[in-house]
């Protein structure tokens, strides 16, 4: 059966862009902010000590990041009961439940 390898982002903050193409070794790039400088590499999760380590010997690498997208919450609708609302809120309702009464 076909297991699933958990996989990270790394973004890897460049002085040039024109060695790109050098980065594909290290892991599939996703994304190249051409304004910024960076690029989004793409790789297995156990590989990402490893590879920011030998990125950041290379010339032309300022920095490495790993990124946080993983670790970030996704599903919100089990907080939505924790958000109450404010006296601000229920103004703002009954101005816009007397709107539509008149209308």
């Amino acid at each position: 059966m076909l297991e699933v390898t958990p996989r990270k982002g790394l973004v890897v903050w460049v002085y040039s862009l024109k060695q790109i193409k050098q980065l594909r070794h290290y892991g599939t790039v996703i994304y190249v902010s051409k304004k910024m400088k960076y690029v989004y590499l793409y790789m297995d999760a156990a590989d990402i000590e490893a590879t920011s380590a030998r990125l950041l010997k290379l010339r032309f690498v300022k920095k490495v990041e790993v990124s946080v997208r993983g670790d970030l919450a996704t599903t919100y609708g089990d907080q939505i009961s924790e958000f109450k609302r404010t006296e601000e809120d229920e103004e703002e309702k009954k101005k816009r439940g007397g709107d539509r009464a008149r209308h």
